[in-house]
C-alpha cells in the first residue's frame, strides 16, 4: 500500500512539474515595491508553490541597469519555479501573452504638483497601458492596478482595453484592509488571523472608509462582532478610521520610504485571493467595477467593495445593512472617486 501511494505521489509531482508556466508581468518592477514583491511571487507564495513562472519586469529605460541588478538576484535566488525573467521597457514584449498583471509603476505625486497634474501624468500611462493590454494580453488576463490614484488608474486600463471583461481588472485596497485588521486585532489582544470580515469601501484615499460593522473576532474560540469586543464606540468611529486612512502617510513620515514590505504582502494576498478563492464565510476588500450592486454607489467606478472570489471570478457581498454613519461616509468617498473619474475621462478624450 506504502509502495502504490509513493508511486502516485511521483506521479502527481511529475505531473504537477510538467504543468505550463504562466506569464506574470509585474510594472514599476526596478521600484521599491517590486523588490519586495518579486521574491514571493517567485518563489510560489502567490500563484502555488508547484506553478512555473516567467516573470516579466517592466520599467522606464532610465531603470534598466537597476531591473538588471533585480534580474541578477532573482537569478542567485535558484528558486524552482521561476523558469526565465525577462526585463524590458517595450511594451509590445511585456504585455504579450501574459496570464496576470500587476501594474505597480505609476506617477508619484511630486511637491507643488496639484492633483490634476498627477491624474493627467497617468492617465497617459494607464492609457498606454491598457491598450497594450488589449493588443498583446490573454483575453483571461487577471489585472490588478497598485499605483496611485490606484482606483482611476484602474479606470482608465479598463476603458482602453476593451476586448478585456471589466470583471478582470481589480485595484489594491487589500493593504488598507490589512491594516483594519490589524488594528481591531491589536486592540483586541489577538493575532490578525481571528479577526474577519472588515470592509474598505471607497477609494484608496484618505477619503476610504474603513468598517468594521461586519466584522467578527474570535476571542478564545468565540466569534464575536467587533464592536461588541472592542466596546469602544468612539475608538471605532474615531481614531481607528483615521488611523487606517493616514496609516500609509504615518510610514512615510517615520521611515522617510513608502510602505512597501506591506504593500508588496497585500498584492500577494490580493492575487492569490483571485487566484484561489477566498475561505468559506469570509471577504476581502477589493477595488472593482461598480455596477448592479445593492449598495447605490454610482455606475462606472472603480470601487472597494467587500467580495467573495471562486474559480477566479469575484462577486461583490450584496445586502450587508448599511447604518446612517456608514452611508454618509460610503458616499462621500464615492464623490471623491466621480470627481476623479470626470476629470480623468477628459485628459482621456483629449
Amino acid at each position: 500500500m506504502l509502495t502504490l501511494l509513493t508511486s502516485m505521489y511521483l506521479v502527481m509531482r511529475t505531473v504537477s512539474s510538467r504543468a505550463e508556466p504562466i506569464r506574470v508581468l509585474v510594472t514599476g518592477a526596478a521600484g521599491q515595491i517590486a523588490y519586495s514583491l518579486l521574491y514571493s511571487i517567485a518563489k510560489g507564495d502567490v500563484f502555488g508553490k508547484d506553478q512555473p513562472i516567467i516573470l516579466i519586469l517592466l520599467d522606464i529605460p532610465p531603470m534598466l541597469p537597476v531591473l538588471d541588478g533585480v534580474v541578477m538576484e532573482l537569478q542567485d535566488c535558484a528558486l524552482p519555479i521561476l523558469k526565465e525573467v525577462i526585463p524590458t521597457d517595450k511594451v509590445e514584449v511585456a504585455f504579450k501573452d501574459i496570464d496576470a498583471a500587476i501594474l505597480v509603476g505609476s506617477m508619484p505625486r511630486k511637491e507643488g504638483m496639484e492633483r490634476k497634474d498627477l491624474l493627467k501624468a497617468n492617465v497617459a500611462i494607464f492609457k498606454t497601458q491598457g491598450a497594450a493590454l488589449d493588443k498583446y494580453a490573454k483575453k483571461t488576463v487577471k489585472v490588478v492596478v497598485v499605483g496611485n490614484p490606484a482606483n482611476t488608474n484602474c479606470l482608465i486600463a479598463s476603458k482602453s482595453a476593451p476586448s478585456i471583461p471589466k470583471e478582470n481588472f481589480s485595484c489594491l485596497t487589500r493593504l488598507d484592509h490589512n491594516r483594519a485588521c490589524s488594528q481591531v486585532a491589536m486592540r483586541c489582544g489577538v493575532s490578525s488571523d481571528q479577526v474577519k470580515n472588515v470592509i474598505i469601501w471607497g477609494n484608496h484615499s484618505s477619503t476610504q472608509y474603513p468598517d468594521v460593522h461586519h466584522a467578527k473576532v474570535n476571542l478564545q474560540g468565540a466569534e464575536t462582532e467587533a464592536y461588541q469586543a472592542i466596546k469602544d464606540d468612539a475608538w471605532l468611529r474615531g481614531d481607528f478610521i483615521s488611523t487606517v486612512q493616514q496609516r500609509g502617510a504615518a510610514v512615510i513620515k517615520a521611515r522617510k520610504l513608502s510602505s512597501a514590505m506591506s504593500a508588496a504582502k497585500a498584492i500577494c494576498d490580493h492575487m492569490r485571493d483571485i487566484w484561489f478563492g477566498t475561505k468559506e464565510g469570509e471577504f476581502v476588500s477589493m477595488g472593482v467595477y461598480a455596477s448592479g450592486n445593492s449598495y447605490n454607489i454610482p455606475e462606472d467606478l472603480i470601487y472597494s467593495f467587500p467580495v467573495q472570489i471562486k474559480n477566479k471570478t469575484w462577486k461583490v457581498v450584496d445586502g450587508l445593512p448599511i447604518n446612517d454613519f456608514s452611508r454618509a461616509k460610503m458616499d462621500a468617498t464615492a464623490a471623491e472617486l466621480v470627481e476623479e473619474r470626470d476629470t480623468a475621462l477628459d485628459f482621456l478624450s483629449q
